[in-house]
């Protein structure tokens, strides 16, 4: 019993020590005022690729050197890339009023279309700029429509206003990037 005893008091010792729970931020979805026509009824969200510090739970940003630095005690409200897919997912459907769904895919018909995305970066920088870069993949059926292409794009984000900001700038660059996509891929 005394056995238990310690070993209850320390594990309370150590819970204590480890302090407030850390903060989380959800991203904020822009508002999509366009409408795209693209090529596809259906298309089908695959689950995205992404770094492993943009795959991460801490939000982190990247300082003058280029070195990647955790924001503090802040962390994403939700898994990167599940986010990022059903973010994506989201923006494509209000923007193509398409059937759009993230993987896996929830219909009995099959979706006309697939569409992988692989990051090369996701990073908000010093300069004030998140930035995303990477490729994307459609793949349909009829061999001679699928395409690729690659994607370089920045919004700007207010250094100062700490995770929220760069949430902020991620939801919005996503919204661009379905855009990009929506208008070169899925045509």
């Amino acid at each position: 019993m005394t056995f238990l005893k310690t070993a209850l008091v320390g594990t309370s010792l150590v819970l204590a020590s480890c302090g407030a729970a850390p903060d989380r931020y959800t991203v904020t979805a822009p508002i999509v005022t366009e409408k795209l026509r693209i090529g596809f009824s259906a298309v089908e969200v695959s689950d995205v690729s992404l770094p492993t510090y943009a795959a991460a739970d801490e939000i982190v940003v990247q300082d003058a050197t280029g070195k990647l630095v955790p924001s503090g005690a802040a962390l994403w409200a939700d898994t990167p890339e599940r986010s990022v897919a059903l973010e994506l997912t989201r923006n494509l459907a209000k923007l193509s009023n398409a059937r759009v769904a993230s993987e896996p895919w929830p219909f009995e018909a099959f979706p006309d279309a697939r569409l992988e995305v692989r990051f090369e970066s996701l990073v908000a920088q010093a300069d004030g700029q998140f930035r995303a870069t990477g490729q994307y993949f459609v793949g349909v059926t009829d061999e001679r429509r699928e395409r690729s292409g690659l994607f370089d794009l920045t919004v700007p984000f207010d250094t100062t206003g700490g995770p929220q900001a760069v949430a902020q700038a991620r939801g919005q660059i996503i919204l661009d990037l379905a855009t990009y996509i929506a208008s070169k891929g899925l045509k």
